[in-house]
């Protein structure tokens, strides 16, 4: 599709449902208000095994992290190591124990993380209607901070479209809906419940590992959910408090249907409150749930606090 017949995306969600002003005119973290803790215990309910799981990817890997486009892998360098006092420079203290440090520079989105509400908009507002300008020089509203202070636990579903598919990783740009979703559902005989932490794999952050990087980022374009009025209601209907995906958008690069980029940013973040987890790495978790057959679990979840933060790295934890 030509981008001169793009709609803008306020043309194309013009009917779309919102949830600005529902938990108050102050709110900062949208739709995990749904999490209350009966979500939590209803969580912690399906911890049967003692098993447990990490979902972030490494940071700082040498061969490379997996990011967008345009943005640069981790970089961790050290400040201080047994080199310093190899070479005189070392400093010395009562007890003689030396010490190495180091720092990293990186994108706040550069690894598995939470997206903070106001990280993406239209029409000069962000989540709840604050306006856009609240955005410069750093989020003073909707940061990722507020998600940080929160946490986020919850009933985890995993719906593992690849393995649904017969796939070890979607093909670039392939997409499924919440009708496929409830499909791979219904395969793998779990339910996906009211106000579920909805976790989808598509191999894709998987496949990163094992493929030529270049070829990785090639003409890049994402598999996943891709827009429709119904699946945004659904996501209204069902409270979905956080999606969660191995993928670095959540959702497939560009719309096939109306061209724009990232529509279900907007129609499920901006305006639902959803919260996005991306880059989140679910090949381990996924096998297990395949060969025990339990699919839902306690997830458990807080990003880095920062200040402002478009987003901030984080390390899921999952309890079977």
């Amino acid at each position: 599709m030509e981008a001169k017949n793009v709609p803008h995306v306020r043309e194309l969600l013009e009917n779309s449902p919102k949830n600005w002003g529902k938990w108050g005119p102050d709110d900062e973290v949208g739709s995990l208000n749904y999490l209350t803790s009966a979500e939590i215990l209803k969580g912690i309910a399906t911890v049967k095994q003692g098993k447990s799981f990490t979902l972030q990817v490494r940071m700082g890997d040498p061969d490379g992290d997996p990011v967008w486009p345009g943005r640069q892998s981790a970089k961790r360098m050290s400040v201080m190591d047994r080199g310093h006092y190899n070479c005189g420079k070392g400093p010395r203290f009562p007890g003689s124990y030396e010490y190495a440090d180091d720092v990293m520079f990186m994108y706040l989105q550069g690894s598995t993380q939470y997206d903070a509400l106001g990280h993406v908009w239209y029409d000069d507002q962000i989540w709840n209607g604050y306006d856009a300008d609240t955005t410069i020089g750093g989020l003073a509203k909707a940061s990722v901070c507020a998600i940080g202070e929160r946490g986020v636990v919850g009933r985890g579903v995993l719906i593992d479209i690849a393995r649904h598919r017969n796939k070890e990783v979607l093909e670039p740009g392939e997409t499924f809906t919440h009708l496929d979703l409830l499909a791979a559902a219904k395969a793998q005989g779990v339910t996906i419940e009211k106000r579920d932490i909805l976790i989808i794999r598509t191999g894709w952050i998987g496949s990163f590992y094992k493929r030529d990087h270049a070829e990785f980022y090639a003409n890049f374009k994402e598999p996943g959910l891709t827009y429709s009025p119904e699946l945004v209601q659904w996501f209204q209907d069902m409270e979905i408090p956080n999606l969660v995906t191995d993928t670095i958008a959540n959702e497939v690069t560009v719309d096939p249907v109306s061209g724009c980029e990232l529509p279900l940013h907007n129609a499920l973040m901006r305006n639902l409150g959803v919260t996005l987890t991306e880059i989140a790495q679910l090949d381990l978790l996924a096998d297990d749930c395949a060969a025990d057959g339990q699919w839902t679990f306690l997830y458990a979840a807080a990003p880095l606090k920062v200040v402002g933060g478009t987003g901030a790295p984080v390390n899921p934890i999952v309890l079977k």
